[in-house]
């Protein structure tokens, strides 16, 4: 029952049960006093009577007033308490005051209402908490990844400086080494710099039709060139008759696709080296696989794979190095397209990497 029935019912109530009451009370206070005690009609019992009837009117009046005041005022004020309670607890940090409630009052509805926004703000408080504990681990891997290979670098500094590299061979290779260590850091304050305009949405995208057939034609020729050379091998499996077209910034798609790709080859741990990309025609979107035949990756790292500095176990060291950025690079990209990226892997048979986008006419 809304508040505005319920204080017009009080307010009926106030005349109406006093005169009901009034009239019960006459009528058997009458019987009892005159026929029952046989009072005189006309003598002091009916001074009594009607000093008796004054009274009981007010005392009818001041209880059913009250009552009726208490029942309303409580069902009003009781709530707000608690939605009082409720916001001086989220006023202090504390999410987890439930205010749900059955009643189906405007109180009842504003209830629920300000439980929907607990439970927002309890969800964005967790989401920002999550947000600083990630930050405080990019901060924590940022620091990880600069110091090695300053350090690296000091050391090989110090070696010229003190005259270790006192041959012109042993200078050239000191300094080969120094030149690619900074080349590595270099790289990982690209994908830094990329990987915070991506979070920030500060990159623009140029969006065209691209025909991924033939973009991965191209790409594949390239790498299978590369790979050669390597005694390895790059194909593309598709259907020639369906159509790939999706709306894309081509730059960014190749940046996806080369991240992918590094990552697979950094990670090769076979003679053989094979990069497999598959393209699956739908209805409305474009799937993309691209296979390799590496170590694979553990089931229980897979989820993680796509977040910022995630590394496996066995990739923290100098051989793979990389900066950890490379598929969260890839996931925000794909996502900004409005499309979706995912894995599947086995250990010791190689990993797939697939995204899709939407397909256009």
């Amino acid at each position: 029952m809304s508040i505005k029935k319920r204080l017009l019912l009080s307010n009926i109530g106030m005349i109406v049960i006093p005169i009901i009451c009034l009239f019960l009370v006459e009528i058997i206070g009458a019987y009892l006093l005159f026929v029952v005690f046989k009072g005189n009609p006309h003598g002091n019992e009916l001074k009594f009577f009607i000093s008796f009837r004054f009274i009981a009117l007010a005392l009818i009046l001041v209880i059913t007033n009250g009552l009726l005041t208490y029942y309303v005022s409580k069902s009003i004020i009781s709530p707000i308490k608690k939605l009082s309670i409720a916001a001086r607890k989220i006023s202090e940090g504390d999410f987890e005051y439930s205010i749900v409630s059955n009643k189906r009052d405007e109180l009842g509805e504003l209830s629920n209402i300000f439980e929907e926004m607990r439970l927002k703000l309890k969800k964005a408080h967790e989401a920002q908490m999550q947000y600083e504990k990630n930050r405080q681990e990019l901060i924590a891997s940022i620091s990880h990844d600069l110091k090695t290979p300053l350090t690296s670098i000091k050391g090989y500094i110090m070696g010229i400086q003190d005259g270790v590299a006192n041959i012109t061979e042993k200078l050239e290779r000191y300094m080969n080494t120094i030149y690619k260590t900074v080349n590595d850091m270099g790289g990982l304050i690209d994908e830094l710099f990329l990987y915070s305009k991506l979070d920030l949405q500060c990159v623009p995208f140029h969006y065209e039709k691209v025909d991924l057939h033939s973009f991965f034609a191209d790409l594949v020729d390239e790498l299978a060139f590369d790979l050669e050379k390597e005694q390895g091998s790059a194909t593309l499996l598709a259907n020639e008759g369906d159509s790939y077209l999706v709306e894309a910034d081509r730059e960014k798609l190749k940046r996806v696709v080369t991240n992918i790709i590094q990552n697979s080859l950094k990670y090769m741990d076979k003679d053989h080296k094979e990069i497999k990309v598959t393209l699956l025609s739908k209805p409305d979107e474009v799937i993309v696989e691209i296979k390799d035949n590496g170590s694979g990756i553990k089931k229980s790292d897979i989820p993680f794979i796509f977040e910022n500095f995630y590394r496996t176990d066995t990739s923290r060291n100098s051989s793979t190095g990389g900066s950890g950025l490379g598929l969260s690079i890839v996931k925000k990209i794909i996502e900004e397209h409005g499309g979706a990226v995912w894995a599947e892997s086995e250990l010791g048979k190689g990993t797939s990497i697939y995204f899709k986008l939407k397909k256009v006419t």
